[in-house]
C-alpha cells in the first residue's frame, strides 16, 4: 500500500487515503468481501494516525464501499458509488491503480498558441504544466490549459487535484470529457527529471474537458510512459 504524501500542496490525508482504496477497488487490488488489514497495522503503514484513518474509512461507508463489523473488522463491498476527485483520471500503474500525484512545474496565464485546438471563449488560457506520479513512481508530464474566461489558477492554491481546485476555487465542477488516446513525442520541456527523454515516442492523451457551457472549458495534452503506467477506461 502507498505511503500517503504530507506535501503543502497535497490532497487532505484523510482524502489521500480514501482516494487510494477507491482506485484498489476499481483496480481490482481489492475484491468484494475482503478483510481489510487491522487498523492499526494500516495506519502504521501508511504513516498516519487511527483517527485520519477512520476518517477515509468512514468516507468509504457512507460511499457503500465496505461495511464496518463490530468486533470483526472492515471489509470490501463492491456496488456502491466509486464518486472520486480522481474519477477521470485514466492511467494506472501497470499493475493497477495507484494514488496520483503531481509536481507542478509553471502556471502560466498567455494568450492561446496557434498550435492548440479550438476550445472555450477566450483568446487567453491558464498553462498548467506538472509531473505526475502514481504513489511515488513518476508517470507522466503534462500540460493543461484553462479557458481564460473560466477563471485563473493561482499556483499557490494548487492542489494534487486540479478538479477539486476548480470546483473550491472557480466555482464549476468538470462533469464530462473526451479523451484521444494515439503516441506522441515527449515535448522539449520535460524536465531531465522525467523518465523519457524529450523527442521520444511514447503513450498521449488529448483530452477536452466541459463544466457547465457548451464549449470545452479546458484542453490537456498527457505523455505517459508506458513501461510504467497504462491508459484504463472501464465500462459498467
Amino acid at each position: 500500500m502507498a505511503t500517503a504524501s504530507q506535501s503543502p500542496n497535497a490532497l487532505p490525508l484523510y482524502v489521500q487515503i480514501s482516494e487510494l482504496l477507491i482506485r484498489d477497488i476499481a483496480a481490482g487490488r481489492l475484491i468484494d468481501g475482503e478483510r481489510l488489514p487491522p487498523e492499526r497495522d494500516m495506519a502504521e503503514n501508511l504513516g498516519i494516525s487511527i483517527g485520519t484513518l477512520r476518517k477515509a474509512l468512514a468516507d468509504l461507508t457512507e460511499k457503500g464501499l465496505l461495511e464496518r463489523i463490530q468486533g470483526s473488522g472492515n471489509y470490501i463491498r463492491q456496488g456502491g458509488t466509486q464518486e472520486s476527485v480522481y474519477a477521470m483520471f485514466r492511467l494506472e500503474l501497470l499493475s493497477g491503480g495507484g494514488l496520483p500525484r503531481a509536481d507542478v512545474l509553471d502556471v502560466t496565464r498567455i494568450a492561446k498558441p496557434g498550435d492548440l485546438p479550438a476550445f472555450g471563449t477566450s483568446g487567453e488560457g491558464t498553462r498548467i504544466r506538472r509531473l505526475r506520479y502514481l504513489n511515488d513512481v513518476m508517470i507522466a508530464v503534462e500540460e493543461i490549459w484553462l479557458d481564460g474566461d473560466a477563471g485563473t489558477v493561482r499556483r499557490d492554491l494548487l492542489s494534487d487535484s486540479l478538479y477539486r481546485y476548480y470546483q473550491k476555487q472557480l466555482g464549476f465542477w468538470i462533469v464530462r470529457a473526451e479523451d484521444r488516446v494515439t503516441i506522441g513525442k515527449v515535448p522539449d520541456w520535460a524536465p531531465k527529471s522525467f523518465t523519457l527523454a524529450p523527442g521520444t515516442l511514447t503513450g498521449f492523451i488529448e483530452r477536452f474537458s466541459w463544466a457547465d457551457r457548451p464549449e470545452p472549458v479546458e484542453y490537456s495534452r498527457t505523455w505517459f510512459d508506458t513501461d510504467r503506467a497504462h491508459y484504463v477506461q472501464r465500462l459498467k
